[in-house]
């Protein structure tokens, strides 16, 4: 077994997300209430006769058909409602994969897979999304990336943490190189419906190959973080082998947990949720595109397609996470390293917030800015 590698950047938020005055380090848009979503009485009054018993362990029915309308194709035994994504993640590469196996993963990106492999004694190659060209993917070192003994492909679109969209034909692509070798293909699509752009939600790869998980979750385009709902999307006899490691690791999401996300992802509600987020989006970004570009010569964005946070690269001679301890000690405010992405000399901002919130915590930052130039 590897030296246990931590997840660093889940570290520093469990630590500190909580405790400073400014949290400007969540990957979601501001959380919602229970009374934005919930409104009708005789559904308040459903919810309050609940028994507070263990639910269908794989998800109740009817939260597995809605999560199922969104793929194109999938029925409710497509589909493994799991605590948060991250268990979703956890245990689909359980299931997929042992010491010794070999991935591929996109870079920069979540890291949780990053240290699941590293862990557990997988090898782990990367491509990468290039700054220089946009945040665009590295097609041709995926291709080289990608062996005969490549046994799964790991992707997150949109992308965290620079809010990349891949294009039809990118996907494409990557599907073609999974095929090639008869890898798996996970997809994390976790920020799909936050869009900043457009209204048109980002195409999932489910239905674009057999071999794919399509992973979704209620925590960034629903603003509903506190669910901890999470799902993984497959064939239906792989979706089973991952729901035996669910029985092992948390056996179900609580009986409140899944109705209230059934309620969220109904036909009334689901729109509403997601038109939120775009609005608290849409409404933050040029607040913090105006700030960036007041400090000049600092900072260099790549503007985010999707999602509530921008990665921006800062042009000062100090350390990514030397900055973020300084900022939460000095100023009580938090945001992400770029350390915690591999990639110093950036950081990972939230913008999908309350303007006054955001920019009273933008204006802390500032005075660090001010300190170090």
């Amino acid at each position: 077994m590897a030296t246990f590698q931590p997840f660093d950047m889940e570290r520093m938020m469990s630590k500190w997300e909580n405790v400073v005055a400014y949290n400007l380090s969540e990957s979601g848009v501001y959380p919602a209430t229970i009374r934005e979503f919930v409104d009708d009485p005789a559904v308040i009054e459903e919810l309050l006769s609940t028994e507070l018993n263990y639910p269908q362990a794989n998800g109740i029915i009817e939260l597995r058909e809605r999560i199922a309308a969104l793929y194109p194709g999938a029925a409710p035994d497509n589909v493994l409602v799991t605590v948060g994504c991250a268990e979703a993640n956890f245990i689909a590469l359980q299931t997929l994969l042992t010491p010794g196996d070999e991935m591929v993963m996109m870079l920069p990106n979540y890291m949780q897979i990053w240290g699941i492999a590293h862990n557990y004694g997988m090898r782990l190659h990367t491509f990468h999304l290039r700054e220089e060209r946009g945040w665009a993917p590295d097609l041709d070192e995926l291709n080289d990336a990608v062996s005969e003994k490549t046994k799964l492909i790991a992707v997150c679109n949109p992308n965290n943490p620079t809010g990349y969209i891949l294009t039809e034909e990118e996907m494409d692509v990557i599907v073609a190189a999974a095929a090639r070798v008869g890898a798996w293909l996970l997809a994390d699509e976790v920020y799909s419906g936050a869009e900043r752009l457009t209204d048109t939600q980002t195409p999932s790869f489910w239905g674009r190959y057999d071999k794919v998980l399509a992973m979704g979750s209620l925590s960034k385009a629903y603003g509903l973080p506190g669910l901890r709902i999470g799902w993984v999307v497959g064939p239906v006899n792989t979706v089973d082998d991952i729901w035996a490691r669910h029985e092992y690791t948390t056996i179900s999401a609580t009986m409140l947990s899944n109705k209230l996300a059934s309620i969220a992802l109904s036909p009334q509600v689901r729109p509403r949720l997601v038109q939120r987020a775009r609005d608290y989006i849409r409404r933050g970004f040029p607040i913090l595109e105006a700030w960036l570009e007041s400090h000049q010569g600092v900072f260099t964005l790549i503007p985010p397609q999707a999602a509530a946070i921008a990665f921006p690269r800062y042009h000062l001679d100090v350390n990514s996470t030397r900055l973020v301890e300084r900022l939460i000690h000095e100023k009580s405010v938090f945001i992400v390293p770029g350390d915690h992405f591999g990639l110093d000399h950036h950081l990972r901002i939230s913008f999908g917030l309350p303007p006054h919130y955001l920019r009273a915590g933008l204006d802390r930052i500032h005075e660090l800015m001010v300190e170090l130039q």
